[in-house]
């Protein structure tokens, strides 16, 4: 069929051909014979700029006469050997050929081209023909002749000329004036404007000449090829090193049974524990007269959430014991008046004024025992009385009758006001647990209109060793609603049925991908893309990364009151984090590779333990640090302030240093406070597993805010108000392999300095565009790791963070 085809439209061509010369030039004498015919036919189709006319090759020949079984054509037309052929039959049907009388003449026989891409094997006896046949470039006569009735004339006056290539058999283009040379038509220049494009930038670029592309064939790349290009990498800048992979390797574990967020359950139970946080406030406030705690109730659910058994990430619902230690001992603490460290002297005689008056008026209105009522009455009116008496007393003198004062009736006010505070305590985990139900029956229902059915029982896997992995769910996720997406200058706004949290663009670039939001995203891999597994099309992101931001506005209580969240003893402060060239040291000398206590919003690494293993599990988390249980690896640790967590957190890091053989290293990070000391705090200076312990001195160092997603770049660092106690807990493997050498310990130190850069961000100045070696780990699912000794990690970055 390709044959027929060509020779039909050949055909065509040469009748036209023969008609315009004889009727411009009056060429009809028959001597001229049959080549210059065809030399003009050839010149035609060049100038025509036919698609279909393929350049002839000398020496890959093949023969027309070959459809007719002739091998001599005495005709002085060669398609009226190829008309000689009877109607040729194709899918049935017949096609007649149309017949054209020319003069006749007798000239040697020479064999008919097809025109095709295609190089075939040339014929034995066609060799010493093909010196005789025509060639375009004859046509054109020699290399320089153009063909400038292709060429607008804009381009020629631009200087533009076309010719052939020889070599290549298809046209050129060729620039007198600036001697450029391209294969493809170039393209005309808007006119210039110095108005509109002063500096003649507005141009759209070349557009490709497809038809010129057409005449030659273009081999595909193989698939091999292609995936031996390299693939640049874009490494978005920012308090973060994300490309560094885990040396840490567990067993493999069971999937979570918690129900994947949904903004519709996620913001009814922000709701409900806003109400609980109030109620907490109004409980204390009628029933003991002060004010919550300040941070009581969010160190009430850290400290639930070790001994919770219950299936609501955020709000306890199955504690033993159900009366909270932690929030019982801080109602006491402040009873009957919170007290502070005053300022100056008169502030401390005016603070024992009012604590005597208050622990009064407590005993006298309670159902106190007679031997409590006498004691702190009568310490009450000594205090009045030495008050009264004393003239110029110093701020020491206070403060002095004040101890003495408060632990005179500090015993006799816990014993009256026990039984109150324990109502409180249960009071509220009573609520916390009915809420906990109505969340469960809302997340349950949305399954049930998905057509999910909920997996309580995964299977449980293998017994192997695997590189840590994030969490992953045993039941399906339904289909999230859209959320709005807005900018506002350097942050971005993301609203859900009129509720809108703000994000910092360069902490929702950390998270998301360029597959969404390319113009915001310039990074190619970044904490969604490495640790998410079921939505590979991106289509879920934004509604997750609004579940996790308003998680972590429910858990840490910004949502009454943003300013005195964000300033000093905030949760904000409460929560804050390591500086980035302190991330950095640790990472290069003792091999830190995770994160304790961290969150997506402030985590160094893309592998670290957080507080909510559903919200966080998208972006890298693999749970709470308490159901952790790594064989080997290199830790951080920056845990929330909170003392049952410490105590918890010393318990696990004691019992996983005892149970493994391999290397295994904990560097823990707590303020020194003395007055009183924690018991974590002496339990980790006595541990049997400590190696070494230094102190940062106050107010030369600095730390990261905990909202450092939502404040402003010039709020984020602030100096330490107290001195920072550095542990290292290491087992004999750990303490080989990572030691705390004296120039180890001295390089973090001098990280610790304010004002100090990271050598990552150093090199960036220098040269932005970095390499990236191959990952030593594989991120994607769990591996089985072989029983193989470990290979020493490369070591980079690190940082830390406060929230779990």
């Amino acid at each position: 069929m390709d044959l027929l085809r060509v020779a039909l439209q050949l055909g065509d061509c040469m009748s036209a051909a023969r008609e315009m010369s004889e009727s411009l030039c009056g060429y009809s004498s028959k001597s001229r014979g049959v080549r210059e015919e065809k030399q003009r036919c050839s010149k035609w189709r060049c100038i025509k700029g036919d698609p279909n006319n393929l350049p002839i090759i000398p020496g890959h020949l093949l023969a027309m006469n070959e459809v007719s079984g002739k091998q001599d054509i005495p005709s002085t037309s060669n398609w009226e050997s190829i008309s000689q052929v009877s109607p040729l039959v194709h899918h049935g049907l017949s096609h007649p050929i149309p017949q054209h009388s020319h003069p006749s003449a007798h000239y040697e026989s020479v064999p008919l081209v097809v025109p095709t891409p295609i190089r075939m094997t040339p014929m034995p006896d066609q060799n010493a023909l093909s010196a005789a046949q025509p060639h375009p470039g004859s046509v054109l006569g020699i290399s320089g002749t153009y063909m400038e009735h292709d060429l607008p004339p804009e381009l020629l006056q631009q200087g533009w000329r076309k010719f052939w290539s020889k070599r290549e058999n298809r046209p050129y283009y060729w620039n007198k004036l600036s001697g450029e040379s391209l294969w493809e038509m170039p393209t005309l220049k808007p006119p210039f404007d110095p108005i509109t494009d002063p500096l003649g930038i507005c141009d759209p670029g070349p557009v490709s000449n497809i038809s010129g592309q057409m005449s030659m064939p273009v081999k595909r790349r193989a698939p091999e090829d292609i995936a031996n290009v390299p693939v640049k990498k874009f490494i978005l800048a920012g308090p973060w090193d994300l490309e560094i992979n885990t040396n840490v390797l567990i067993f493999e574990r069971t999937p979570t049974t918690l129900l994947h967020p949904h903004p519709e359950v996620e913001a009814f139970r922000c709701g409900l524990a806003a109400k609980l946080r109030q109620c907490y406030q109004e409980l204390c406030h009628s029933r003991e007269g002060i004010d919550a705690p300040k941070e009581s109730f969010n160190r009430w659910l850290l400290e639930r959430k070790l001994v919770d058994e219950g299936c609501d990430p955020l709000l306890p619902s199955k504690c033993i014991p159900e009366i909270s230690m932690s929030m019982y001992r801080e109602i006491m603490e402040d009873i009957p008046m919170k007290l502070v460290k005053p300022k100056f002297t008169g502030d401390a005689r005016k603070q024992l004024s009012r604590y005597a008056e208050a622990a009064k008026k407590v005993i006298e209105s309670r159902n106190a025992s007679p031997e409590s009522r006498k004691v702190v009455k009568w310490n009450a009116e000594e205090t009045f009385q030495w008050l009264r008496k004393t003239v110029g007393a110093t701020y020491d003198d206070f403060q002095e009758r004040l101890s003495h004062l408060k632990s005179q009736c500090q015993p006799h006010l816990t014993e009256t006001v026990k039984e109150s505070v324990e109502g409180i305590c249960l009071k509220i985990y009573h609520l916390s647990a009915e809420h906990t139900k109505k969340i469960m029956e809302k997340s349950r229902e949305i399954l049930r209109d998905s057509g999910i059915l909920e997996n309580n029982h995964p299977p449980v896997p293998v017994v192997r060793r695997v590189w840590c992995y994030p969490i992953q769910f045993s039941t399906p996720c339904p289909r999230l609603p859209a959320i709005e997406f807005m900018q506002e200058r350097e942050q971005a706004l993301l609203r859900y049925h009129g509720d809108t949290l703000p994000i910092n663009i360069t902490h929702l670039q950390k998270l998301m991908t360029n597959i969404i939001y390319p113009v915001l995203c310039p990074v190619k891999e970044q904490l969604y893309r490495y640790s998410c597994f079921d939505d590979k099309k991106f289509e879920q992101f934004l509604p997750r990364v609004w579940c996790l931001l308003k998680r972590y506005q429910a858990a840490l209580g910004r949502s009454n009151n943003m300013q005195a969240a964000l300033g000093p003893g905030g949760p904000g402060a409460t929560q804050a984090a390591l500086a980035p060239p302190v991330f950095e040291c640790l990472q290069k000398m003792f091999g830190v590779t995770f994160e304790c206590f961290a969150s997506p919003l402030d985590c160094y690494f893309k592998q670290y333990c957080s507080w909510f293993a559903d919200t966080d599990s998208y972006f890298g988390s693999r749970g709470s640090i308490f159901e952790f249980k790594p064989i080997t690896g290199s830790f951080e640790a920056n845990p929330p302030f909170c003392d049952e967590l410490l105590e918890g957190m010393v318990n696990h890091f004691e019992k996983l240093l005892s149970e493994s053989t391999e290397p295994l290293s904990f560097i823990v990070f707590l303020p020194e406070w003395r007055d009183p000391a924690p018991s974590a705090l002496l339990r980790l200076e006595a541990s049997h597993y400590k190696r070494k312990q230094v102190v940062v001195p106050a107010f030369e160092h600095e730390y990261r805010h905990g909202f450092q997603h939502i404040v402003p770049k010039s709020e984020v660092n602030t100096r330490a108000a107290h001195g920072t106690l550095v542990v290292w807990l290491q087992n004999t493997a750990g303490f080989q392999r990572w030691g705390p050498t004296e120039d180890r310990v001295e390089a973090l130190l001098e990280a610790f300095r304010p004002g100090r850069e990271r050598e990552r961000d150093r090199q960036e100045l220098l040269s932005p565009t970095r390499g990236i070696p191959e990952p030593q780990t594989p991120e994607t699912k769990p591996q089985i790791f072989s029983p193989n000794p470990l290979s020493s990690p490369t070591v980079l970055d690190t940082k830390i963070d406060r929230l779990t």
